[in-house]
């Protein structure tokens, strides 16, 4: 699977594959990067937009060695700018972080992320290969045979206009609209504005 990037587009060290699944269920997207932990903001935002270009498959699985040791996954929190806009791309694509033990002296450097919940599994460490100080991350990918055809419509929010949708709602004057509310009633209108601008 070729990513393409634009000519003034810093490189990257990602190698990204397409494995064709068997009759009746869908290819899996599998990126493989290394991040340095030196690497400037442009080439961390060239990474971020193969990410999110890569995000649009039906089943991606993303593994590598980020080198974001500050990032607290279990609070969702980061203390470096770099960290923290990491932790953006990884929202803004929907993407779920399986890894739970350090893998590199306490610290969570080499992740898994996945698109798609229930598409990794048995995740394990296996202690280091050769003199490598990393932990070797061994997991499953698991799919299902069919993919299943919901007829219950749903929202595709990887295709949302977030800018509008903020403008919307920054269009409230919500002191007003709030103002003498319990939590209760404020919640309810707060609800009913959201639905609307979601439409």
């Amino acid at each position: 699977m070729e990513l393409h990037l634009g000519m003034e587009e810093e490189p990257t060290k990602s190698l990204w594959v397409r494995i064709k699944g068997s009759t009746g269920a869908g290819d899996i997207i599998v990126g493989v990067c290394y991040r340095p932990p030196d690497q400037g903001d442009r080439a961390d935002e060239a990474l971020y937009r193969q990410i999110g270009a890569a995000s649009c498959s039906q089943a991606l699985v993303l593994m590598g060695d980020f080198n974001h040791p500050d990032i607290c996954w279990r609070d969702n929190t980061a203390g470096h700018k770099q960290s923290r806009r990491f932790l953006e791309c990884v929202d803004d694509n929907f993407l779920l972080q399986v890894t739970e033990e350090p893998t590199r002296r306490g610290a969570m450097l080499d992740l898994v992320l996945t698109n798609k919940e229930g598409l990794v599994g048995n995740v394990k460490l296996k202690g280091s290969l050769g003199c490598s100080d990393h932990e070797k991350v061994e997991f499953k990918t698991l799919r299902a045979a069919r993919r299943v055809h919901s007829k219950l419509p749903t929202l595709d929010f990887r295709r949302a206009d977030f800018g509008l949708f903020r403008d919307l709602l920054g269009r409230i004057p919500w002191d007003k609209a709030l103002e003498g509310r319990g939590a209760q009633d404020s919640w309810l209108i707060f609800k009913g504005h959201l639905l609307q601008a979601q439409e």
